[in-house]
């Protein structure tokens, strides 16, 4: 993760901080050996993050958070070069979900920190992180007459498909490879591709969600005959 407090000013703080800070709380009470087997790094990242979160202010040299992280999806996004028209359009539109702030807007600040949707974290009595957010980010990124376009990987998406209703209206985008006889997703490319469809989508504003199978970058086309209500399916 990325510190820029110079570049970009937050424009408020995420929705569930309060939760946030509990997690906080339960990873200062680890101990280093603890938050390694957390994390599942190596000695020297944990250390690295461990110390992190024993000087974390929630509140204090905020990044934006589509500023702050550096993932392949988010560098192939590259919201550095957005206009102020693509700003507001991800501002409005674009939700990252997260282990440790649950949901954010682009623009909510944030800290570095290391926490993947799926550890085991057993805070509050809870058995892990699924447990811990429970329905909050379901209800923060999903309402009647919304429609939600799923770029999220599994590990993450499950958090908000577990508590879908029938009349949702949520479509996942899937960005594969025709292989002997069936779609293969790649992990790189899939990543690469999430981020040029929120770039894409930025770009022409998009509001239909019907608009989204003109998405033709890095070789990617449209699959209407393998594709359905619930799944855009986008093969190389």
């Amino acid at each position: 993760m990325n510190t820029d407090t110079d570049t970009f000013r937050p424009e408020g703080l995420p929705s569930f901080l309060d939760d946030t800070s509990l997690l906080m709380k339960w990873l200062r009470s680890l101990t280093l050996k603890q938050a390694q087997d957390l994390w599942q790094c190596s000695e020297k990242i944990a250390q690295l993050n461990y110390h992190r979160f024993q000087e974390m202010n929630l509140s204090r040299n905020l990044t934006p958070a589509l500023i702050s992280y550096e993932g392949i999806q988010y560098q192939y996004m590259a919201p550095e070069v957005f206009t102020q028209k693509e700003w507001a359009y991800v501002q409005e539109h674009l939700r990252i979900l997260s282990g440790f702030y649950g949901v954010l807007k682009p623009l909510d600040g944030v800290v570095p920190y290391r926490l993947e949707m799926q550890a085991k974290a057993t805070v509050n009595g809870t058995k892990n992180l699924y447990e811990f957010w429970g329905s909050k980010l379901y209800q923060e990124v999903q309402s009647p007459g919304q429609v939600v376009v799923n770029l999220a990987s599994k590990e993450y998406s499950k958090c908000i498909e577990k508590y879908r209703k029938p009349e949702d209206t949520y479509i996942t985008c899937i960005f594969g490879e025709w292989k002997s006889g069936k779609v293969v997703q790649k992990g790189t490319m899939a990543k690469m591709a999430r981020g040029e469809m929120v770039r894409f989508m930025a770009e022409k504003e998009i509001v239909n969600v019907e608009d989204i199978r003109n998405f033709h970058r890095l070789g990617y086309t449209f699959e209407e005959k393998l594709s359905d209500d619930e799944t855009y399916l986008f093969l190389k």
